[in-house]
């Protein structure tokens, strides 16, 4: 059994809509989408993960009812507004489980904005009202969503440079997750963290690969991540032994890529004089990588100098496209001020300087799972048809102020049009709907491994 109590998780107002809708009002069916935003396509994840933690199993028991008929009461000033006959009626009907079927485009789609994601209705007339009590929780999908999304397009700039530049066989560690100290909770972490390992493979937020394990049948490890120095294992050492302490680091770990630190004093100088005098035979006798990071400064500016510094101390060769490739024993990882834009401003400066994008990975934190809202890709829930004393009719909004809010019509099908191509259409239309049903009655009825998501989300 849950151990969330669904009744509670919604916004005020909605306890009190099951009195608002038409006399007779027998079913209501919603939708989700994206109206638009940052980006063109939006890809799909994470209502698994509300299925089974909210909304699967008997989520409905005497005891939740009655605490939230308490909270209620509290809440409103009294017991008048609270539906306890609607909840008890699920509770013994439908013995605790939601009366509700939900269908949505598999996890990983990506679907161009303004087409149906999802879609929900009660499979029992006496519910009507439950669809939309139900929309709070379920448009949080939104995360999830904006996240795959973000650093699926990322993926899509690092991947041209690559192409241009460099070997595309790289792309799945340029970009590393460093988002768990920069969102608001631990869920948070573990979804947004397990969206960007929709698309690549570098990660410091271990909440991601235990919800991945819990939520996404994962049977491997889908996030990696180095030994790593932060500033305080740097700096404990002083300023003066600021060599040693990096000589501890290839010391400590002799094989394989480790990343340091570099701009507790001065990041030139620990560059050229440390790393690329003082210890350089100690970088190219090791076997491994040693990953140069800044982390002050106009990224752009900062990068190029300090890979132009560790190519005069280490050597360069150029490849087949016309690129300079430091040499293979040093690599640099930016992780401060690391965006969308940055990220193709710092590789757009190395490209006109002539440097390769192989030579630098991207760490991203706040600005990957936090610097973002439902609004970044205009996520909208909308109730699209009802019927009403036995006759189903469209519902729409159209506000003459704000066109872009106008919500779609009826009962909706997704199709797919072209290799890549999706169209929202009316649920009467002939083709085969992309929408599957996941959940119906209280059971999910069709999982998505993560894998699966993967594939689906490939560029």
């Amino acid at each position: 059994m849950n151990s969330h109590n669904i009744i509670l998780l919604t916004d005020s107002y909605k306890v009190s809509h099951y009195k608002q809708y038409p006399p007779r009002t027998s079913t209501i069916y919603s939708y989700f989408e994206s109206r638009g935003g940052r980006f063109d396509n939006v890809v799909f994840f994470g209502l698994q993960y509300y299925l089974q933690e909210y909304l699967a199993g008997q989520v409905v028991t005497q005891d939740s009812i009655n605490e939230a008929a308490l909270v209620y009461e509290q809440h409103f000033g009294n017991t008048a507004l609270f539906n306890r006959e609607g909840w008890e009626y699920i509770l013994k009907r439908h013995s605790g489980r939601l009366p509700v079927r939900i269908k949505a485009v598999p996890e990983g789609s990506a679907i161009p904005t303004h087409n149906v994601m999802m879609t929900i209705e009660n499979t029992d007339a006496e519910c009507f009202w439950l669809t939309n009590f139900l929309e709070t929780l379920l448009v949080q999908v939104w995360y999830g969503c904006t996240v795959a999304t973000l650093s699926r397009e990322i993926k899509k700039v690092i991947t041209q440079f690559l192409h241009e530049t460099g070997d595309v066989s790289l792309i799945d560690f340029k970009l590393h997750d460093f988002g768990f100290r920069g969102v608001s909770s631990v869920e948070s972490a573990g979804m947004g963290g397990a969206a960007h390992l929709v698309n690549f493979m570098g990660t410091d937020t271990i909440a991601a690969l235990t919800f991945l394990q819990k939520h996404y049948k994962a049977q491997k490890c889908y996030g990696f991540s180095i030994p790593a120095a932060e500033h305080s294992t740097i700096t404990s050492w002083g300023r003066e032994n600021e060599a040693a302490a990096y000589r501890n680091m290839l010391t400590q770990y002799p094989e394989g890529l480790v990343a340091c630190v570099s701009d507790s004093y001065d990041i030139y100088r620990a560059c050229d004089a440390i790393w690329g005098q003082e210890l350089k035979d100690a970088v190219l006798q090791r076997k491994g990588t040693l990953v140069v990071r800044p982390d002050s400064g106009k990224p752009s500016e900062v990068v190029l100098k300090v890979v132009e510094i560790l190519g005069t101390r280490f050597g360069a060769e150029t490849n087949a496209k016309g690129y300079k490739v430091l040499h293979p024993n040093v690599r640099v990882i930016q992780g401060d001020g690391v965006d969308y834009d940055s990220i193709h401003e710092i590789l757009s400066v190395l490209k006109q300087h002539g440097w390769s994008a192989d030579n630098i990975a991207f760490g991203m934190g706040g600005a990957l799972l936090q610097k973002l809202d439902r609004d970044t890709q205009k996520f909208a829930f909308k109730c699209s048809a009802a019927t009403v004393g036995g006759e189903e009719r469209d519902v729409f909004k159209q506000p003459i102020t704000d066109s872009g809010k106008n919500s779609k019509r009826g009962r909706l099908k997704l199709l797919r049009t072209s290799e890549n191509g999706f169209n929202t259409v009316a649920a009467d239309t002939e083709g085969a709907d992309v929408l599957q049903t996941v959940f119906e009655n209280g059971h999910i009825t069709k999982q998505y491994s993560f894998d699966d998501v993967k594939r689906n989300a490939a560029l």
